[in-house]
């Protein structure tokens, strides 16, 4: 008898990814990190925070002009049919 071998079935199929919108999704979240000491402000659904983080922050820091903007999205994917 020959040798055996293993067989594979290979099935290729299209995914999408995208934001997530449903109204189960996580909240888009944002944070600002000042680049010149790593400081990071609180994260909030609500950009106004994190930005009156920053104004308080430089006021405080005269130096740190440059921040960095976090967001944190949730996202979805599901198998085309």
């Amino acid at each position: 008898m020959g040798t055996v071998t293993p067989r594979s079935v290979l099935r290729y199929e299209t995914w999408t990814l995208q934001p997530d919108r449903e109204p189960d999704a996580e909240p888009v979240l944002y944070a600002m990190q000042c680049a010149v000491d790593g400081e990071t402000s609180p994260t909030s659904e609500d950009f106004a925070e994190p930005q009156g983080w920053v104004l308080r922050h430089c006021g405080q820091n005269p130096s740190h002009h440059t921040y960095r903007e976090i967001i944190t999205r949730p996202w979805r994917t599901w198998r085309q049919t």
